[in-house]
């Protein structure tokens, strides 16, 4: 095992703040620019859930779950999973959400007309 002081000392060499700054402030332009490319797709994406959601009388309360939902499936997209695959992984999705108390209409109304993934084929 390694002795606390040492590692106490690893820790701090490895935290350097003015290395991770110089660090960050090279990698600040390729960041934003993913962000700004990524950002409007997940607003739209977000906005869509929505419309679902109202569109099924889902309560309000509710509706920040739905689109942690919307937002798991949007990874799984941008993973590029697509076919039976993709379907597999979203009714993975909706059944975790549904065990969480979510409804199982709004989901597959969310991973259809939102993300444009069929049901599975086969279980």
């Amino acid at each position: 095992m390694i002795d606390p002081t040492r590692r106490i000392a690893k820790w701090d060499a490895k935290f350097d703040t003015a290395r991770i700054k110089a660090t960050l402030d090279q990698m600040r332009p390729t960041m934003l620019a993913n962000v700004s490319a990524v950002t409007p797709m997940i607003t739209a994406m977000e906005i869509s859930v929505k419309q679902v959601c109202d569109g099924a009388g889902s309560s309000v309360i509710q509706i920040p779950f739905y689109l942690c939902f919307g937002r798991e499936m949007w990874a799984l997209l941008r993973k590029e999973l697509s076919g039976e695959a993709m379907a597999k992984e979203a009714a993975l999705l909706i059944a975790k959400w549904v065990a969480r108390g979510l409804e199982t209409p709004v989901l597959q109304a969310i991973r259809s007309d939102v993300f444009n993934v069929s049901a599975p084929i086969a279980p």
